[in-house]
């Protein structure tokens, strides 16, 4: 995990890091391509690589030591921050990077703890949401433990994840979208689409 600079939390990582920095630089203006923006090292050749996460679809890290592996439901703890995660199309066995519309948040509660909205949306208490902040599309990469809320860097929208995602702090306009989640011999797998489009004001469409 990397200390966040000027905030009590953490940030998910080195690449959601330097994700931030080129948000900040660029006024957290996303550059949309077909309505999709993306990532300069992505080949996106093969359109499953930009297709939003899709039903049957695992979660791969989205960076650290265990970057590209597969979510088990054993590497994630309850308490624990949420992690960046990709979707990973186990057919085409490619991870869907081709938009970095397709970050998803992962974190894991103790099932009591759910709303029942939330609980059938997770898969052992394993939760996910789109991790594009609904204001400005700034990705979602702060940790405020104290208050159990994850920030958007850019303008400090805060969104509580045992709780659909719900703005609690900021001028997101709206909760992020949720991705429904089932489990697989102990790995969460996609059960459906996000729940909302994702984004914000800066594309108008997910």
């Amino acid at each position: 995990m990397v200390q966040a600079s000027g905030c009590s939390g953490v940030r998910y990582g080195e690449r959601a890091a330097a994700l931030l920095r080129r948000d900040v630089l660029c006024g957290c203006v996303v550059i949309a391509v077909d309505g999709a923006a993306t990532l300069a090292h992505a080949d996106n050749s093969d359109p499953a690589r930009t297709m939003r996460p899709q039903p049957g679809d695992l979660l791969v890290f989205f960076d650290g030591d265990q970057e590209g592996a597969v979510i088990k439901a054993a590497d994630l703890k309850p308490g624990d921050p949420p992690i960046l995660a990709w979707a990973f199309d186990p057919t085409k066995k490619v991870p869907r990077d081709g938009s970095r519309l397709n970050q998803i948040l992962v974190m894991r509660f103790d099932p009591a703890a759910l709303g029942p909205t939330e609980a059938a949306r997770a898969a052992d208490g394993v939760v996910a949401y789109s991790a594009i902040c609904t204001h400005q599309q700034c990705t979602v990469t702060d940790w405020l433990a104290a208050k159990r809320v994850a920030q958007c860097p850019c303008h400090q929208s805060e969104y509580d994840l045992a709780h659909g995602a719900r703005v609690v702090a900021g001028p997101a306009p709206r909760a992020l979208p949720a991705l429904p989640l089932k489990m697989g011999g102990r790995v969460p797998t996609v059960a459906a689409p996000f729940t909302d489009r994702v984004g914000g004001e800066q594309l108008g469409t997910g």
